[in-house]
C-alpha cells in the first residue's frame, strides 16, 4: 500500500498523537512510513499539519501539493486552507465544529458552513461533528481519536481496525485508555455509515 495522508487543525487538537497512532499503526502493519509536523504557532491555536506518507513510494516527509489521498481536518477552515494537497480523487474527512482561527479578528463571524460547503463542491468529504460524536465521553478532546475510527470505519485509512486499536493501546496513558477506544469505536459505526 502506498497512502499519504495529512492531518490539520488548530493547536491544541491533538493533531500530532494522530498521526503518531497512524504511524506506529502502519508500521505495524510492516510499511516503510515517513511523517512530520509543522507546528507553528500551535499554543497560540494557530494551525498545526502533520505529513504522513505509507508505502516504499515515498522518499521524503512531507507530502507534495495534489498528493495527499486522504485529509483529516479537525477544523473547517484548516480543510479549506489545506485542500491544495489533495488528490483529484482525494478525500476529506473534516470536524463541523469550527474553532476560530487567530488570523480572523474577533469582530469576524465564523461558523465554518461556507468552508465546509466549499470542501464538498470539491472532493468527496465526509463531515463529523466533534461535539455529538464525543458527547458520551464528556469531553471533545477525545476527537482526535474518534475521528481516525471514522476513518477506519470509512474504508480510507487504509489499515486494520485491530492494528490501530492496539496502537492507542500503546501510545495513549491508561487512564484514558477505556474511552479513547470507546471514541474510536463511535467514529468507526460513523464512518461505516457515510
Amino acid at each position: 500500500m502506498n497512502k499519504d495522508i495529512m492531518i490539520c487543525g488548530v493547536g491544541g487538537q491533538g493533531t500530532v498523537l494522530a498521526s503518531r497512532i497512524i504511524a506506529a499503526s502502519a508500521m505495524d502493519e510492516g510499511y516503510t512510513v515517513h511523517s512530520a509536523e509543522t507546528i507553528g504557532m500551535a499554543q497560540r491555536g494557530g494551525p498545526v499539519t502533520s505529513h504522513v506518507r505509507i508505502g516504499a513510494d515515498a522518499f521524503s516527509p512531507l507530502i507534495p501539493l495534489g498528493g495527499a489521498d486522504l485529509l483529516i481536518a479537525f477544523e473547517p477552515s484548516e480543510a479549506v486552507r489545506n485542500l491544495k494537497y489533495l488528490k483529484k480523487d482525494g478525500f476529506v474527512i473534516v470536524n463541523s465544529v469550527p474553532m476560530k482561527p487567530t488570523s480572523l479578528g474577533s469582530s469576524e463571524d465564523y461558523d465554518g458552513k461556507a468552508e465546509i460547503a466549499f470542501v464538498r463542491s470539491r472532493c468527496g468529504c465526509l463531515v463529523v461533528d466533534s461535539e455529538k460524536l464525543c458527547a458520551p465521553f464528556g469531553s471533545s478532546k477525545f476527537f482526535n481519536v474518534a475521528v481516525l475510527g471514522a476513518a477506519s470505519g470509512s474504508g480510507k485509512l487504509g489499515l486494520n481496525k485491530e492494528t490501530v486499536c492496539e496502537e492507542i493501546v500503546k501510545i495513549v496513558p491508561e487512564r484514558f485508555r477505556e474511552k479513547n477506544l470507546a471514541a474510536f469505536e463511535a467514529g468507526y459505526k460513523t464512518g461505516e455509515e457515510r
